[in-house]
């Protein structure tokens, strides 16, 4: 199928003409991530500490700042409930390591993706309860488990929760105990903060708090950023406003090599041996993070945590070398149920508005159920390649579960809610959610009815894989200046990804096959190459002198010190074709 390319909004005029001490091109790409107003865009070049919102801005946080002291100082048992994934994890550890450091006594517990679920479970908060717990903290979840914090406090504990997800519509439906969720509260300006950034800021909150002193303060701060950064670039939260400022900062801890589970986890993924490389943001989403989730999803998420809080360079090494290990096994795992699922789809689901994938024979005693842990994926790539909502499903023992996926026309949270009579528990967010069915003949209707309901709300739409471009300009206008003004718009992340550009009837003066198999391709248009990575079969029709138009990014080639201009091709075609 081929990719549709559609160009970003162009800025208007006087945007332009107020802006003078930008260029054109920046103020585009400016413009494109809503950065309209001088102070915006101020703090987008110029990400600071102190452009960080008080933390006491969150309505119930300075009460469950309170709360906590109260059972630090009591020497009660406070338990940290996370997550599987990677935010859950870091959130985990970030805050875990605040508060041991406040001399709380402290446990944590993250529960087991395939044996347990996401969220609290009263199985684990009995658990809790016989070990002494006496306030639990949730991080990366919480807001939608009202039935089990009422559980926890029947048994006389304190719950706090701290989130990120949407709340349920309807605040009858809320958790009856304190909240840190910028979802479910007025009060904080920021609403996109990762599970581990809210953590943070209860942490920060802890931290003001205390007696202690302002440059010991700011120490603890600084030592929990490069755990925000990788949990915020993991979960795939905005990168523009607070979430920039957060992983800004968090990289630049990160390149200090001061975690010795991270530096053998960037070893491990042969990212960088000998500790001389910048890691940037694309590094952790992209080879950090799946190497940390790959605890949770092929076993559990205990190992990923041990890595990041671990003092023994050794025990770094041994846990490094396991999750890469793992993640090597669910590569492996998501591409054969991935391409079991798209023979399915391929099948009988071509006309379908959104993609329902259900393991076979789900309803039978002996079927060989797909692995709960890799469903998300398979579901995100199922709508990465048909461009449409996808929802995989699974069994557990008795329970089917189910991962969902989705494009920017479709609310997937919202529209799994409408048929929540079928749902056990579920949570998630616009693009992404996950589910557990009341039961697997519930499967049925619930599958004809969000069939219906995508049907409805996607009629007319258009299923080809977009191309979003930020801007259409002349090769003229390539400079090295520019290439350096861009790369002040990293991190690079969601709602601030690397610059697409566009440039339309450019003549082919140049083509070479690259790589030991002639993998790779290189064109020349004008002075500048444009090199193609893995796409010498998708352009093997081109010849010299053909017009083509081509979507690219823009950055330096560097060879034998020397530096220069070079297009990375994201897509080309024949000039004038659609």
């Amino acid at each position: 199928m081929q990719n549709k390319w559609q160009l970003k909004p162009i800025a208007p005029a006087d945007f332009v003409t107020q802006n003078p001490e930008y260029g054109k091109i920046v103020l585009q790409l400016l413009f494109n991530r809503g950065l309209i107003n001088k102070r915006d865009i101020e703090l987008f070049f110029n990400p600071a500490k102190v452009n960080l919102a008080d933390p006491f801005l969150f309505r119930d946080m300075r009460s469950a700042v309170e709360l906590a002291i109260k059972h630090i100082k009591a020497q009660n048992l406070i338990v940290i409930y996370g997550d599987y994934d990677a935010d859950g994890v870091t959130a985990t550890a970030a805050l875990m390591e605040i508060l041991n450091i406040l001399k709380a006594k402290t446990g944590i517990y993250i529960p087991g993706r395939i044996s347990e679920g996401y969220g609290l479970n009263k199985k684990a908060i009995d658990a809790l309860a016989r070990d002494g717990a006496k306030l639990i903290i949730t991080v990366d979840n919480g807001i939608r488990n009202q039935a089990e914090v009422a559980y926890a406090t029947s048994l006389g504990l304190d719950v706090i929760v701290t989130d990120h997800h949407e709340p349920p519509p309807d605040k009858n439906d809320w958790p009856d105990c304190l909240i840190i969720n910028p979802k479910a509260d007025n009060g904080y300006p920021y609403k996109f903060l990762a599970g581990v950034g809210v953590a943070f800021k209860f942490a920060k909150a802890l931290i003001e708090y205390s007696k202690l002193a302002g440059d010991l303060k700011f120490k603890l701060e600084e030592k929990a950023l490069d755990l925000v950064a990788i949990g915020t670039v993991a979960d795939m939260v905005s990168l523009v406003g607070e979430n920039r400022i957060l992983v800004k900062l968090g990289l630049e801890i990160i390149n200090q090599r001061k975690r010795l589970g991270i530096n053998e986890l960037i070893r491990a993924a042969k990212i960088d041996a000998n500790g001389e490389r910048e890691i940037k943001s694309w590094q952790i989403g992209w080879q950090m993070a799946p190497r940390l989730n790959s605890a949770g999803r092929m076993d559990h998420a205990n190992t990923a945590y041990e890595l990041l809080i671990t003092k023994d360079k050794a025990e770094a090494k041994k846990i490094s070398g396991q999750l890469n290990a793992k993640n090597q096994a669910r590569q492996k795992i998501t591409e054969e149920i991935f391409e079991h699922a798209k023979k399915m789809v391929e099948e009988k689901m071509l006309n379908d508005k959104i993609l329902v994938v259900a393991c076979p024979g789900i309803g039978e005693a002996d079927n060989q159920p797909w692995p709960e842990g890799v469903m998300g994926l398979v579901a995100g790539r199922l709508c990465e390649a048909y461009s449409r909502p996808a929802l995989v499903i699974t069994k557990f023992g008795k329970e089917i579960k189910g991962s969902g996926r989705s494009i920017d026309e479709f609310n997937i949270i919202q529209s799994i809610e409408k048929f929540k009579e079928h749902l056990e528990k579920f949570g998630g967010h616009a693009a992404a959610c996950g589910f557990t069915l009341r039961s697997w003949e519930d499967l049925a209707e619930f599958t004809k009815k969000i069939r219906t309901l995508a049907a409805a709300e996607l009629a007319g739409a258009e299923f080809a894989p977009k191309i979003l471009v930020d801007a259409e300009i002349d090769l003229t206008e390539i400079n090295n200046e520019l290439i350096e003004t861009l790369a002040e718009f990293e991190p690079y992340g969601e709602e601030n990804e690397k610059p697409k550009f566009l440039s339309r009837s450019l003549t082919i003066m140049d083509k070479v096959g690259m790589g030991a198999a002639s993998q790779h391709v290189k064109f020349r248009f004008g002075q500048f190459p444009a090199v193609g990575f893995n796409q010498a079969e998708n352009f093997k029709d081109l010849k010299i002198g053909d017009k083509v138009d081509i979507v690219y990014y823009l950055e330096f080639n560097e060879f034998n010190g020397r530096r220069s201009a070079q297009m990375k091709i994201v897509d080309m075609k024949i000039s004038g074709s659609k």
